[in-house]
């Protein structure tokens, strides 16, 4: 592959890269108060405009054919919703111990809280040929569901940490979230034809409005001198979400797979891919709205920042491999036939 195709592969996280270079180079531009008028912009119309796209483009018309399995769905919701966030608190119980920078190990609680994405678990089951309407309807139903549980989650865990009142917290999601989400999908039902015929880029409009978030978030850090980054705890917090990522994978295969489990090779892929990978697109805005105000925010955001280029390396590099035992398990189960 040429450089100018990688560039354009993984165009999203080199933006990542370069907006929080460019708010450390000009962080005068993006912070409260500031030209781009972030408390406004971004904690309204940015925020509303990602759910709006969302709710745009959720083909919740797909999800019929796999809504019945619900042993599926409970595993897949009750894991990365339960299971996930217990684990990484009792996790940071130890590392709490450690020099490891405090406001980041509190970013990889915020990453456990996280649902599903609607994007990289669905293509990567797709990749493998795995279960895919089960992959569409698990994000899809996280997402709606991470807008009431991720909150709940971020407030139980870590709600000494927000500066905003429960009640206007909850309005504002209702507000630059619910309605948004609901909205787009009215419009998805008058405009469904035409939006299937022209296939719009509505993953590239969500991609660079969360660039822009990102953009002022970190200009709020770089504005506050006080605030730094220590390299050597960054390396850390990046070896253990490998880590998580890896061992929790191996968990859901495990899981699924042993006998009396009822999943098929399928639906193990689905399962692996829904029940670890942590939504980005819906993280960001939430943290923002939840952490409104907190000068260590991006410090919070960086964890969920390399949680998501991360899972998306590791489930590419391990595609091959998951495809061959997927191959290999629906041979047997021919021949036993």
């Amino acid at each position: 592959m040429g450089l100018l195709a990688r560039v354009r592969k993984e165009w999203f996280i080199i933006g990542i890269v370069l907006v929080i270079l460019s708010a450390k180079l000009q962080p005068s531009i993006g912070v409260r108060g500031g030209p781009l008028k972030p408390e406004i912009t971004i904690a309204y119309f940015a925020v509303s405009l990602i759910f709006f796209n969302s709710g745009l483009s959720l083909k919740t018309e797909e999800l019929t054919s796999a809504l019945l399995h619900v042993r599926l769905h409970l595993f897949v919701q009750s894991f990365t919703l339960v299971f996930f966030p217990l684990a990484v608190w009792l996790l940071l119980r130890v590392l709490s111990l450690s020099s490891i920078d405090q406001w980041l190990l509190r970013g990889l609680q915020t990453v456990s809280c996280m649902p599903p994405p609607v994007s990289s678990a669905v293509i990567l089951t797709k990749a493998v040929g795995g279960n895919e309407a089960a992959a569409i309807f698990n994000s899809a139903f996280g997402s709606f569901l991470g807008i009431i549980v991720t909150p709940l989650l971020l407030l139980l865990f870590l709600g000494s940490s927000s500066s905003v009142p429960f009640s206007s917290i909850f309005s504002q999601l209702f507000m630059t979230v619910v309605v948004p989400l609901i909205l787009g999908q009215v419009c998805r039902g008058f405009l469904r034809e035409y939006l299937d015929r022209r296939k719009l880029p509505f993953s590239t409009v969500s991609s660079v409005v969360l660039l822009l978030i990102i953009f002022t978030t970190f200009c709020d850090t770089f504005s506050n001198p006080s605030i730094e980054l220590e390299p050597s705890s960054l390396f850390i917090i990046v070896i253990i979400i490998f880590s998580i990522q890896l061992s929790f994978m191996l968990l859901t295969f495990a899981l699924s797979t042993r006998s009396g489990s009822g999943f098929s090779p399928a639906d193990t892929v689905a399962i692996i891919f829904c029940s670890t990978h942590k939504s980005l697109t819906l993280g960001i805005p939430m943290l923002r709205i939840v952490f409104e105000g907190y000068e260590h925010l991006s410090l919070i955001s960086v964890p969920l920042l390399v949680y998501h280029p991360a899972q998306i390396l590791l489930g590419s590099i391990l595609v091959p491999s998951i495809r061959s035992w997927m191959s290999s398990r629906q041979k047997s189960s021919l021949l036993l036939r």
